[in-house]
């Protein structure tokens, strides 16, 4: 059992506000989309016909934005924005498709570590960037006869979480 209130009919949430009437719901994101453009510093800027240059290509040379983060924060909002605006889902695209960002992940391992089992212990993190993704810090389940095979084992577990991890951002 769960307690509920009753707030009346749905108008606006997160960012989308629906309109009902009798052939149906419609859902609009123009509130959102000029808060967009105010973060962007572009409320007065002129509508296009079409989203973007068709000729245009976006890459990975030329000069970094100004501010990283805002960049991040006005690409994530486009792409919020593409559940009612489906035509801008090709620009958002290029927008994320530019990112330089690379993983990089490091490990380490003791050998035989562990007093009493003589088991090593294993440690690796990973980033996409400077932000820290995932890591891992536990005693290996089997025992190493060498530290290169401490090592090894460590560096095992790293390459299996980065290739989950590099797959997944491919789907992004």
């Amino acid at each position: 059992e769960f307690a509920m209130t009753d707030l009346g009919s749905l108008n606006y949430f997160l960012g989308i506000s629906v309109t009902r009437d009798s052939s149906g719901m419609f859902l609009s994101q123009k509130k959102y989309a000029i808060e967009i453009l105010e973060r962007a510093g572009m409320g007065h800027c002129n509508p296009s016909r079409t989203p973007i240059d068709t000729e245009s290509k976006l890459g990975t040379t030329g000069d970094a934005v100004f501010d990283p983060t805002l960049y991040r924060s006005l690409a994530g909002s486009l792409q919020y924005l593409t559940f009612t605006r489906p035509d801008i889902s090709y620009v958002v695209q290029q927008l994320f498709s530019s990112s330089t960002t690379d993983l990089v992940a490091y490990s380490d391992a003791d050998w035989a570590g562990c007093p009493t089992t003589r088991r090593s212990t294993s440690g690796y993190c990973v980033l996409l960037g400077n932000n820290l993704l995932t890591w891992s810090a536990k005693r290996q389940p089997m025992l190493s006869r060498y530290s290169a095979e401490a090592e090894y084992r460590g560096v095992a577990n790293v390459v299996a979480e980065t290739c989950w991890i590099r797959n997944l951002l491919r789907e992004l």
